[in-house]
């Protein structure tokens, strides 16, 4: 089922409000305007300075490889991505593919990558994919440094022969609530210990028909213990004081975006917390956040410990862990540090 767009702004109105508006981001205009950020891009295809291009991931990212210096750009509602460096090591999948360059380090699900456009002006040209319901999925932005000539390739190659200024979307689904089931606890427990990696988890979960925060909410504070809302800040400071070495996950449904290292500049402003380092930027709206969880898995290298942040609807927004490199020993000293929730563990 399609939206009904017959009561929402043509694409010459969406390209008049962009006139209007012309240093207001993309997503927060759409918002603005009532429609999806695909839908606003799309208002401006023209076939030369806004293109739609194939977002096949086959096609797409050895043409993206070929850019070299990129910012990739991977965001949800409440955080957003940012890193700079050069795709390498695509492995293509069915459900899923990975990118694995030391720098831009991805896990993407092809079935939503669904719109691509190039948009070939200003001062960052980019390629932009949305999902069926026209919300961003990944977006790759050109530095100072990207082979132009292959960008101009890119969009020659994978030009589609549709450049309408408008696009057809699916309603988005909507969060998935918390699910737990108190009567399948001691199994929860049971097959949590027996985890050997951290990638068992969904699929134990999904088997006892609970998701992940609903899980989290029963298998008790060995497991999974509740933090107050200032731990992710916390965490983020601490971080960056001890140049502790994290892995910062965020992702959406379509794409994971993953930075591992250190952080070094940790700054707040307004509502959001950011980190704002040469070519790793995280932009983190702390009033979002309705729930942090600290969760230990068991794996076949020892103890997998995490920080993991929700919204108010039970959307995971990020998860951060120690880095491996050589161990975590100093993330699990600052995890020692964060301030519990109220009526949690001490």
């Amino acid at each position: 089922m399609t939206l009904d767009l017959v009561s929402r702004p043509t694409p010459a109105d969406l390209r008049q409000a962009r006139k209007d508006h012309p240093k207001t981001r993309a997503r927060d205009l759409a918002e603005s305007l009532g429609v999806t950020e695909a839908a606003l891009v799309a208002a401006h295809v023209d076939g030369t300075h806004v293109v739609r291009i194939a977002p096949a991931l086959d096609r797409l990212m050895p043409a993206i490889q070929r850019l070299g210096d990129v910012m990739a750009l991977t965001r949800n509602a409440s955080c957003v991505h940012e890193r700079t460096g050069t795709y390498e090591d695509y492995h293509a999948g069915a459900h899923a593919s990975m990118v694995l360059g030391a720098e831009i380090d991805l896990r993407m699900f092809p079935r939503h990558w669904v719109h691509g456009f190039a948009l070939l002006d200003g001062p960052r040209p980019s390629v932009q994919v949305f999902d069926a319901a026209g919300d961003a999925v990944h977006k790759v932005f050109l530095t100072d440094h990207s082979d132009r000539a292959a960008f101009d390739t890119l969009v020659s190659d994978l030009r589609l022969p549709d450049q309408s200024d408008s696009v057809a979307l699916t309603p988005r689904p909507p969060v998935e609530a918390p699910k737990s089931r108190p009567e399948k606890l001691e199994e929860l427990r049971r097959d949590w210990a027996a985890m050997t990696d951290t990638h068992q988890f969904l699929r134990l979960a999904a088997r006892l028909k609970m998701n992940r925060l609903g899980a989290y909410r029963i298998v008790g504070e060995h497991w999974a213990k509740p933090l107050a809302p200032e731990a992710i800040v916390d965490l983020l400071h601490g971080a960056a004081a001890q140049s502790v070495p994290l892995m910062i996950f965020v992702g959406n449904q379509g794409c994971i975006q993953i930075h591992g290292g250190p952080i070094a500049q940790v700054t707040p402003m307004g509502p959001w917390i950011n980190v704002m380092d040469p070519r790793f930027n995280l932009h983190l709206r702390t009033d979002h956040v309705a729930e942090i969880w600290l969760v230990s898995k068991p794996t076949r290298h020892g103890m997998a410990h995490s920080v993991e942040a929700f919204d108010a609807d039970g959307g995971l927004i990020t998860q951060i862990f120690g880095k491996r490199d050589p161990d975590t020993t100093a993330f699990q000293a600052l995890l020692e540090t964060l301030p519990h929730a109220k009526g949690g563990a001490a």
